[in-house]
């Protein structure tokens, strides 16, 4: 049997492959169990194999990379245009196997094992501050129960918590006493883990010589520099800083018709926490962006002026995210825009 593509819809144990031919006719329909993947694909002559980008999707684009065959994986929204009726899994393999012969469609870079490793570790600090967020939120509505509020911010209620269980004359019972102690424990022990956490991004970011690089743009630290090292993946898989700007959901959605351009809101497509962290870094340098001179400070001022400083945000999130993508592409350091009126 000989495809010159197929389709492979991935799950935990069963797996679809639809195949064509130059042609586009059908040469095969095989649903396979999860242990017999490798031995079907290590029969068949290399060919192009498109899957959807989802849990597992890289392990076995390296793996059947490994075999001698061209991998190339897509997002779900892209895939369904193509599916010509009712989900399952057929159909799904069948919609994968016509996306992926598409000329002008968009891929994600395969990432290695080592640039999954380094997001598995922003995944768990993640999952770390998501759980001390709804610690914080209980302690503070446990101690409302009883009339005691506590200013918003983690930094106050670990200042106040101590207090309070120590006051003997604020009412707590000595079981809600014990309780919140518990409590303010766990919160302490989630506080070390995150801290460990933001170590090991440190050290990770000082060990990557594009991280390093990166770090060298204005709110971009070592959390930022390695998400966007090993979220990017091959640069080449982008035809342009604005096409990888897009696909952080960065750009403005378009509804334009009849010659008419109409912008809206940003698209908030793509990865969500690295769009996350890149507003929320252009957010802290626009604090300072007064006491700065150079000219992509004064086109901040100028935007904020005249725009909201949320739209001034974004902007500036974009244009980071289009001088990382150049960096990394090229292989350049960081050259700052010259102030104003300085000589070129």
């Amino acid at each position: 049997m000989k495809f010159t593509r197929c389709g492979l819809d991935i799950a935990k144990q069963v797996f679809q492959v639809h195949g064509v031919n130059e042609r586009g006719a059908v040469k095969g329909r095989q649903q396979l169990s999860r242990a017999k993947v490798l031995e079907y694909f290590a029969q068949l002559p290399p060919c192009l194999i498109g899957m959807e980008a989802c849990a597992g999707a890289h392990y076995w684009a390296r793996e059947l990379s490994k075999l001698g065959h061209t991998v190339k994986l897509m997002g779900a929204q892209f895939i369904i245009p193509y599916r010509k009726s009712g989900k399952n899994d057929a159909n799904d393999a069948e919609a994968i196997c016509e996306a992926v012969g598409r000329p002008n469609m968009h891929f994600v870079a395969v990432k290695t094992e080592e640039q999954q490793a380094v997001l598995m570790v922003h995944r768990a600090r993640s999952l770390v501050v998501a759980n001390r967020t709804a610690q914080v939120n209980q302690i503070r509505g446990l101690l409302g129960e009883f009339g005691l509020v506590v200013p918003k911010g983690i930094r106050k209620l670990r200042a106040q918590l101590p207090q309070l269980l120590e006051d003997a004359e604020n009412g707590l019972p000595a079981l809600a006493r014990e309780v919140l102690a518990g409590l303010l424990e766990q919160l302490r022990e989630l506080d070390r883990h995150a801290h460990r956490y933001d170590l090991k991004l440190r050290e990770l970011a000082q060990q990557s010589e594009p991280a390093r690089r990166l770090m060298q743009v204005e709110a971009i630290g070592p959390q930022t520099a390695t998400a966007l090292v090993a979220s990017m993946g091959n640069p080449g898989v982008f035809k342009s800083a604005r096409s990888y700007a897009a696909s952080l959901g960065l750009t403005p959605r378009q509804h334009s018709s009849g010659g008419r351009t109409r912008l809206g809101q940003i698209t908030k497509q793509g990865d969500r926490y690295l769009r996350t962290l890149l507003v929320h870094g252009a957010r802290a340098y626009l604090r300072v962006v007064d006491k700065k001179t150079d000219g992509k400070s004064a086109w901040v001022r100028r935007l904020k002026e005249r725009r909201h400083i949320n739209i001034a945000a974004v902007a500036l999130a974009a244009k980071h995210a289009r001088i990382a993508w150049a960096m990394l592409a090229k292989g350049t350091e960081y050259r700052p825009a010259p102030a104003l009126g300085a000589a070129t």
